[in-house]
């Protein structure tokens, strides 16, 4: 406007009036322009995900390996999103109750749960308000278990071998802790003592804290579980009898695994972070990312290292192929030891 044409010989007052107008005129031009803009800014921020608290659902008990290493996970995806990301302990139905919960939630991303290998496994043995594959989002695998066979100080037998030789005189009087009917602590075991010839008395139990604690108090004299039972082995307050990964843990590179002394059982269990049906792919990626990123996070490789977990990571295109096949071979597994819900 500075270059505008004037008469010279208008007078002042109707020129200052003149420019006050175009002036006025031209900020509400600028106005109307920047008003959409600012309305799209306000929309976009708003709409922007994560811009709240994430709920991740641990099947678990508290104080547990598993509510251990999820914790990890979360403070450290907490972190990389720039909102918290809640623990929110469900035990119990050997981890099932994660899903089974999230299946009222909204797919907006801010319900997530622990996805353990039982979740395919109990819809072949019982009736079950969800399908692992239809009803779930898989966002994540992360990591897995070493799962051991650990017996008391007082047990009758020191190593694997003698307690098949005890079992077999003692059908149905040997008892072993687990972490819930259908959980691969139970499956792992039963398959193994069917290939064994022994029969076994197993004892259900929420969680790896209230097993320790039975087995330490002198009720189970021995327990099928996952890493939470090395540090008491370490101690000298439970023997381990035998691992059931395809290869030694490092943490006792002396102690043969189950296949290596004859049985062929073997037990490894990856598990990740899934959501609700029908998530956006969009937030499915952030979150993939996100708990990808946390696989950096020293501090949660340091959580891993303690319980002797390895790094087991699949995409979520990966980890959706991952479950399809488990769930077909979990059903193979559950048919086989005669475990098969009746119809």
């Amino acid at each position: 406007w500075s270059h505008t044409v004037t008469d010279a010989s208008q007078p002042k007052a109707s020129l200052d009036l003149t420019r006050r107008q175009t002036l006025q005129g031209l900020a509400g031009s600028l106005a109307s322009f920047a008003a959409p803009a600012f309305i799209s800014s306000a929309a976009l921020a708003q709409d922007k995900f994560p811009n709240k608290p994430i709920t991740l659902i641990v099947p678990w008990t508290p104080a547990g390996p598993s509510d251990a290493v999820l914790r990890a996970f979360a403070e450290s995806a907490s972190r990389i999103l720039g909102v918290s990301v809640i623990c929110e302990n469900k035990p119990g139905a050997g981890g099932a109750l994660g899903a089974a919960a999230m299946l009222g939630a909204r797919p907006d991303g801010y319900t997530l749960t622990q996805l353990p290998l039982g979740i395919y496994r109990q819809p072949h043995m019982q009736k079950t308000n969800y399908d692992p594959i239809k009803d779930i989002t898989h966002i994540a695998c992360l990591t897995g278990y070493t799962f051991c066979i650990a017996a008391s100080l007082d047990a009758p037998f020191k190593t694997l071998k003698e307690m098949v030789a005890y079992a077999k005189a003692n059908p149905g009087k040997l008892e072993y802790g687990h972490t819930g009917t259908g959980t691969t602590p139970h499956l792992a075991i039963e398959d193994f003592s069917q290939k064994a010839g022994i029969e076994l008395n197993p004892i259900p139990y929420k969680g790896a804290a209230e097993i320790m604690q039975a087995i330490l108090g002198g009720h189970l004299r021995m327990a099928s579980s996952t890493t939470e039972i090395i540090p008491l082995v370490k101690e000298g307050k439970l023997r381990l009898l035998a691992t059931l990964g395809s290869k030694r843990t490092k943490a006792f590179p002396d102690v043969a695994t189950v296949k290596e002394n004859g049985w062929d059982t073997i037990s490894e269990s990856p598990f990740g972070i899934g959501g609700p049906k029908g998530m956006d792919p969009a937030v499915v990626r952030v979150l993939n990312d996100a708990f990808k990123k946390t696989l950096d996070d020293p501090k949660v490789i340091e959580t891993l290292d303690k319980f002797y977990q390895p790094v087991i990571y699949m995409n979520s295109e990966d980890y959706t192929k991952y479950a399809v096949r488990t769930f077909e071979a979990e059903k193979a597994t559950v048919e086989r030891l005669g475990l098969a819900k009746k119809a």
